[in-house]
């Protein structure tokens, strides 16, 4: 246990950041999932709505520094692709 008001103070804000981070993460994985479930029921228009919501949450991620900026990147590109192959179909 901790025994430095400093450290103490550590432990208190490292589990709230750590309570932020997992709500921003969980608020990340829920505009993807909104995304997934457009394209798998094959409605072009809510993929593309959901796709323009759930892309600058994932780079509001990295900006917070809950996501590295190459994982944005690839789960971006990679539900762009999605989406415009369902925008072509």
């Amino acid at each position: 246990m901790a025994n430095h008001d400093s450290a103490k103070k550590r432990i208190r804000r490292n589990a709230r950041r750590a309570e932020i981070n997992g709500d921003r993460i969980s608020r990340i994985r829920t505009f993807v999932k909104k995304v997934e479930k457009a394209l798998l029921q094959g409605d072009k228009d809510a993929a593309v709505a959901a796709f323009a919501a759930a892309e600058p949450e994932l780079r509001r991620g990295v900006n917070k520094g809950v996501l590295h900026a190459n994982t944005a990147s690839r789960k971006i590109s990679r539900l762009s692709a999605r989406v415009k192959g369902l925008a072509q179909a």
